[in-house]
């Protein structure tokens, strides 16, 4: 009975994706029936709401790939710093004390944060650029303070799972604690370290409220962190307000994008199990 139990609760989520990707199938070859693909996915311009209507979904995605961008950076650095002070330098007491607050970060609800970073940290990019208002940079670095705890509670599990008998073999050489940290320690663990990154990254790529409130809604296709832009997930919350009519094409817009969306998130996931399996140290 148990093993069946287990068996149902594996296969809904076996369920669910297969329903998921149904959906967007469906809804989407109603969109690339009327549009070509080549068109949507080499395109440069994006304005299926307004005419003359295009249908270029490159700038959602650099959009997305810009505010996942500085997210990445921001939660690698500080995560991975957080990682190696509570395997490293924290004392136990401190560390049981540490990792409950930092994974409370994960808590917060996002829209929260959107407000957050357009209120307080884009007032404050201001002053020190006076010309912006709505920005990727603001949006990119709340999510990475949102994605952190990800990167810093895998991380150091990953850490802590290496062998002391490493370590003191370290200390033995002569090697001081930072040395040990991040000439062995990190390195033994760079797979754990590397999935935590890529999960953290994919958590990024789908986030909503944070780039809806912050980021702006202007798909410009852009590098600079400092011009407001829009992401596949916050076009997807534009349309799907309901001034939109269902069944036009404006509307299968949102499963065209969410299928992208889709299946860069699975390669992202595909490509960390890969290097998860590729370069995976197992211990005695």
């Amino acid at each position: 009975m148990v093993v069946w139990t287990l068996r149902a609760a594996a296969a809904i989520s076996v369920i669910t994706t297969v329903g998921i990707v149904i959906v967007l199938l469906r809804q989407s070859l109603g969109f690339f029936g009327e549009i070509p693909i080549w068109e949507f996915l080499g395109g440069t311009v994006w304005t299926p709401l307004f005419k003359p209507q295009n249908f270029g979904v490159l700038p959602l995605v650099g959009g997305t790939l810009l505010v996942a961008g500085v997210a990445g950076i921001v939660a690698l650095g500080l995560g991975l710093g957080a990682a190696i002070f509570l395997s490293e330098y924290a004392p136990e007491r401190l560390r049981r004390i540490l990792k409950p607050i930092l994974e409370i970060l994960a808590g917060i609800p996002t829209v929260v944060y959107g407000y957050f970073a357009l209120t307080f940290v884009t007032p404050v990019l201001k002053q020190i650029f006076p010309d912006i208002f709505f920005n990727a940079l603001s949006a990119g670095l709340v999510m990475g303070l949102m994605i952190m705890p990800m990167v810093s509670t895998l991380s150091e599990d990953a850490m802590v799972s290496v062998p002391r008998s490493l370590r003191n073999a370290a200390y033995a050489l002569g090697s001081t604690k930072f040395e040990v940290a991040t000439k062995v320690v990190v390195p033994a663990a760079l797979s754990g370290i590397v999935a935590s990154f890529i999960l953290a990254t994919s958590r990024a790529v789908g986030e909503t409220m944070i780039v809806h409130i912050a980021a702006g809604a202007t798909p410009n296709l852009t590098w600079n962190p400092l011009q407001s832009v829009q992401t596949m997930t916050s076009f997807i919350v534009q349309v799907a307000l309901g001034e939109t009519p269902q069944g036009s094409l404006e509307f299968k817009t949102i499963f065209a994008v969410g299928l992208l969306l889709f299946v860069m998130t699975l390669i992202m996931n595909i490509f960390g199990r890969w290097f998860v399996g590729r370069y995976r140290q197992v211990y005695e």
